[in-house]
């Protein structure tokens, strides 16, 4: 398998599992907080500028998008977590929808985990990497907008946050950087050893 994103489409924006789509694809899911840069990484990812819709207001992706890469798997955009101007109840119900999805859905082989390479991991960050540890889901964590970043900095970034996650070791963390655009590579190696 060589991910080389040509074709892309978004096959379904769902709220629950009667809608998913059935494609007998391997699934890979992208989770991070609201502000993390989870729509700019899928669409430098992807090559594509606004395939995933970018957003100056956090919070916007409000359903699971499936994106069918090249016939060869499928991305799904989960609701960005740790927003606060989203009222309870929607988390709550964001909440209900993504752990439906991550538990119950046997297409899913990989959760990638979105976090700022400049920050401490939130305790939503932390809750969340616990939760996919918790059922057991193999994880990689993107640190994202490494740009901002000194370059003899990135590596002490990138253990702090290992550390603050209790990373497992099976686990793998990369830094990212969607204006750089210089790691897809590497990551889709990542993402294809666990297909």
């Amino acid at each position: 398998m060589n991910i080389n994103p040509n074709e892309i489409e978004i096959l379904i924006s769902a709220v629950n599992p009667s809608q998913y789509p059935e494609t007998g694809l391997s699934e890979v899911a992208l989770s991070g907080r609201s502000n993390v840069g989870k729509s700019s990484f899928i669409n430098s990812m992807i090559g594509r500028k606004n395939m995933a819709r970018t957003s100056q207001q956090p919070g916007k992706t409000q359903t699971l998008n499936f994106y069918n890469i090249d016939n060869q798997l499928v991305f799904v955009d989960v609701p960005g977590y740790g927003y606060a101007k989203v009222s309870k109840k929607q988390r709550a119900a964001f909440g209900k929808m993504i752990e439906q999805y991550i538990t119950q859905r046997s297409s899913l082989k990989l959760v990638i985990q979105l976090v700022d390479l400049r920050h401490n991991p939130t305790e939503d960050d932390i809750l969340m990497y616990d939760f996919l540890k918790y059922y057991e889901i193999p994880t990689l964590v993107i640190a994202t907008k490494e740009d901002k970043i000194a370059k003899g900095k990135v590596q002490k970034h990138l253990d702090n946050i290992q550390q603050k996650l209790q990373m497992e070791p099976s686990d793998s963390i990369i830094s990212y950087s969607s204006v750089k655009n210089n790691k897809q590579k590497l990551i889709w190696q990542a993402i294809e050893s666990y297909l």
